[in-house]
């Protein structure tokens, strides 16, 4: 199988342009950066927490392909758990609501973090990076990270699924170091993805051939900025 991170002219992983903090593997770019934020949100009373950082193609298939089989739960667009649709595209659809592409996943990039507030987990709570916790127990968190945001205050980090830009749902948690990601977008060749899923083992496999184009008008593209 070809390797899926040439889709964004990422080198290995192995490279020294990655670094592992806070037991995630980001681009090592972004690290002062990162730690800036981290530093400000603890003014105010925040710990700012990973949750994910980079994902090489495999663990992304991964997840597609236990989405589809049912071994991982899908959800609609309000965060709730929804039945599996027998239908192949309705089935590819229901995925992409809270799933990116294995080859067009922003966290292949390195740059990309879900963070949370760690301060306002509950002891041994589980994370699910869903609304209804931005909403709730991480609302504080977020509108703190919001008013950094667009006051040009949080170091080069912006949200990329926000409403209004394409088709996936919005995803407060999921930050973006847009100076580092963009150098990466420029060599993403959506035939070059093509040719991956030809050769891969993917769970929706004829229908995203077959939608490819439209997926990356919907999906992919409104998130290079």
């Amino acid at each position: 199988m070809m390797n899926a991170e040439i889709c964004f002219g990422l080198r290995s992983v192995d490279s020294d342009e990655f670094v592992c903090i806070d037991g995630y593997v980001v681009d090592r770019a972004v690290v002062p950066a990162y730690i800036k934020l981290k530093e400000s949100l603890a003014k105010d009373g925040f710990s700012l927490r990973l949750e994910s950082a980079y994902r090489n193609f495999e663990k992304q298939l991964s997840i597609w392909n236990r989405k589809a089989s049912g071994q991982l739960k899908l959800l609609d667009a309000a965060g709730i758990p929804m039945e599996r649709p027998e239908d192949e595209e309705q089935l590819m659809y229901a995925i992409l609501t809270w799933s990116a592409l294995p080859g067009a996943s922003r966290h292949h990039l390195g740059t990309d973090l879900d963070v949370v507030d760690g301060n306002a987990c509950p002891a041994g709570y589980e994370v699910q990076l869903t609304p209804a916790e931005c909403d709730g127990m991480f609302a504080p968190f977020h509108q703190r990270l919001t008013e950094l945001m667009d006051a040009d205050k949080a170091f080069g980090f912006s949200r990329v699924f926000v409403p209004g830009r394409g088709k996936i749902q919005p995803e407060k948690w999921h930050i973006a170091h847009l100076p580092t990601s963009r150098k990466y977008l420029e060599n993403f060749s959506i035939e070059g993805l093509r040719k991956i899923y030809e050769q891969t083992d993917i769970a929706c496999k004829s229908a995203l051939l077959d939608n490819l184009d439209q997926l990356a008008k919907d999906f992919i593209y409104p998130y290079f900025i």
